[in-house]
């Protein structure tokens, strides 16, 4: 019987550190994570790919403002759901050419994916996630003005709008990624966190705000009851200690050994924090497995030789 994973890679994983981020920059990239998610799938898992999209709707906000003088500014939503489209083609057509490099013809479909969040979470009043590009003290003065929004200064290297970062609480569009998954496609979903909406009624409104990649990957993994969750990173092992002369890679820990380190401040929260918090919440909700590593060493990691596993 195939196993379900649900594979989550980073909006970094298109676009290196280093890079313009151009769109042939991206292919070549897709193509190294792909061909890992195709091994997967030609080891016998059915597979769900969620994915990051910060570098992408950075470009995409920046293209916008810069035509703001002819074109009207869209809204933070919107942006999330362009970029799921368009990261989502770039999937779908190198996911799906690796697929039939290994004899596999399988269809690889996106679904634009919306996500609930609580209007009332605490998210809301003490917006902290930087969006967008970097702006001096001036321009940032006067976008606070003209357009209300919230800004920090953001590791001295200029000031950027901050959105409200709220906990994902249901995916709308899970029983077709459910009915898909049963037609035998490779679905990919969730993109950038999924669209952030909220509940009005019988209505959803999309709302100014960006949900965690890992975090909406963590419940779409639940919802579906996927066996496994992957979460990439750019290295290959979680550690403690990390960046200092006591490093240790950690091969395998229990859930309660996970939050134990986590609740010790081992794992940053911009960095391992939401990824390793996922894992246990995964477990927690009656997942199987985590296993967290860089993308080319996804093989190497389901064979056990390499990457960070969590278990219950």
């Amino acid at each position: 019987m195939s196993r379900l994973a649900v594979v989550a890679i980073g909006g970094n994983s298109l676009t290196r550190r280093g890079e313009r981020g151009t769109i042939p920059e991206q292919f070549v990239n897709a193509r190294e994570t792909c061909s890992s998610i195709a091994e997967m799938v030609a080891r016998g898992y059915e597979a769900v790919v969620t994915h990051g999209n910060g570098p992408q709707v950075g470009n995409i906000l920046l293209r916008a403002e810069m035509a703001s003088s002819v074109l009207p500014l869209l809204p933070l939503d919107t942006c999330g759901a362009d970029s799921q489209g368009g990261i989502g083609y770039m999937l779908q057509q190198v996911l799906g050419s690796e697929l039939r490099r290994r004899g596999l013809h399988k269809d690889v479909v996106t679904v634009l994916t919306q996500v609930v969040v609580d209007p009332s979470d605490a998210a809301f009043d003490s917006p902290s996630k930087p969006i967008g590009p970097f702006y001096t003290e001036e321009d940032i003065r006067r976008k606070r003005e003209d357009h209300g929004w919230d800004v920090v200064e953001d590791s001295c290297r200029g000031w950027r709008r901050v959105v409200p970062s709220p906990m994902p609480v249901r995916i709308v569009e899970v029983e077709a990624i459910k009915a898909l998954l049963s037609a035998g496609c490779v679905v990919i979903g969730v993109g950038g966190g999924g669209v952030p909406v909220v509940e009005d009624g019988d209505s959803l409104r999309g709302v100014e705000a960006v949900i965690d990649k890992d975090h909406a990957s963590r419940l779409l993994a639940n919802e579906i009851g996927a066996d496994l969750l992957v979460i990439s990173t750019d290295v290959p092992q979680v550690a403690l200690y990390y960046g200092t002369k006591d490093q240790v890679c950690i091969d395998r820990m229990t859930v309660e050994e996970a939050e134990r380190y986590h609740a010790e401040g081992h794992f940053p929260p911009g960095s391992m924090g939401p990824k390793v918090k996922a894992g246990i919440d995964f477990i927690r909700n009656g997942g199987e497995l985590v296993m967290i590593t860089n993308p080319e060493s996804f093989g190497r990691a389901l064979d056990g030789e390499t990457g960070t596993r969590i278990v219950a």
